[in-house]
C-alpha cells in the first residue's frame, strides 16, 4: 500500500490501482482529478478534516466513492450519500479494509462541547486516530500521528505513542507548525517510537511512503 501524506491531516492511500482518501480538509491542496477513489473517510466534522468543496472535487472524478463519517459528518453532508460509522464497524472495498475505532474527539477545553470522532485502521496496517488518542485493540504497523493541534499536548502524544508502540510512525495534523516546531515535536515522538523499537519518519506534503 502506498501512502501519500498531503497538507495537514489528509492522506491518500493506494492499493491495486484503487484509492482511499482520509480527511480532505480545507488546509489541503485542491484535490482535483482523483480517479479510482473507492472510499472517503472523514474522522470528524471540523473543516480541517471535512471540506465540502474537497469532497465535491473528489466525487467529480470518482462519483462512485463511498463516504464514511460520524453521525455529525453525515448530517453536515446531508445532501451527499454517506454512511455513518461507529466503533467496531468494518467495511471492505477492492484493495482495502476499513475498521473504525473510538467515538469522541479529544477535549480542546472544558468550555467547548465535545464532538464525535472515529479513528480508522486501513488494511489492518495503517492506523490514524483522527483528533483523538483512541488506541486500537491490536498491534499497529504504521501510525499516522498527530503532532500539532489546539487539543494536543506533546506529552500526551508521547504517552499515546508509547502505548500504541507502532513499528513505523510518521507525523501528520501538523500544518500549524513552523520549521522549528516540526523539529521539536517530531523529536519527542521519534524518541518514544525508537525507544519501543520502531522507526519514525517526517514526511513532507506530497511525499509517498509504503507499508
Amino acid at each position: 500500500m502506498q501512502i501519500t501524506k498531503l497538507e495537514h491531516a489528509c492522506l491518500i492511500l493506494e492499493e491495486q490501482g484503487k484509492k482511499v482518501v482520509i480527511d480532505p480538509g480545507f488546509y489541503t491542496r485542491a484535490l482535483e482529478g482523483l480517479s479510482d477513489v473507492v472510499a472517503i473517510v472523514i474522522t470528524h466534522v471540523h473543516e480541517d478534516h471535512c471540506s465540502e468543496d474537497q469532497i465535491e472535487r473528489i466525487l467529480k472524478s470518482s462519483p462512485d466513492a463511498k463516504i464514511y463519517g460520524t453521525d455529525e459528518v453525515c448530517q453536515k453532508l446531508k445532501g451527499i450519500n454517506t454512511t455513518s460509522v461507529h466503533h467496531g464497524d468494518f467495511y471492505k472495498h477492492p484493495g482495502f479494509t476499513l475498521e473504525f475505532f473510538g467515538d469522541m474527539h479529544a477535549e480542546i477545553h472544558r468550555s467547548i462541547p465535545l464532538i464525535q470522532n472515529c479513528g480508522v485502521m486501513v488494511n489492518d496496517s495503517l492506523y490514524y486516530p483522527g483528533d483523538s488518542y483512541t488506541q486500537p485493540d491490536r498491534p499497529v504497523e504504521i501510525l499516522a500521528c498527530p503532532t500539532s493541534a489546539p487539543w494536543l499536548k506533546i506529552g500526551d502524544v508521547m504517552d499515546f505513542v508509547a502505548a500504541v508502540k507502532p513499528s513505523k510512525c510518521f507525523a501528520t495534523h501538523n500544518v500549524h507548525l513552523s520549521e522549528i516546531g516540526h523539529g521539536l515535536n517530531n523529536s519527542r515522538v521519534q524518541q518514544v517510537v525508537e525507544a519501543n523499537g520502531g522507526t519514525f519518519e517526517f514526511v513532507q506534503p506530497g511525499e509517498v511512503i509504503s507499508s
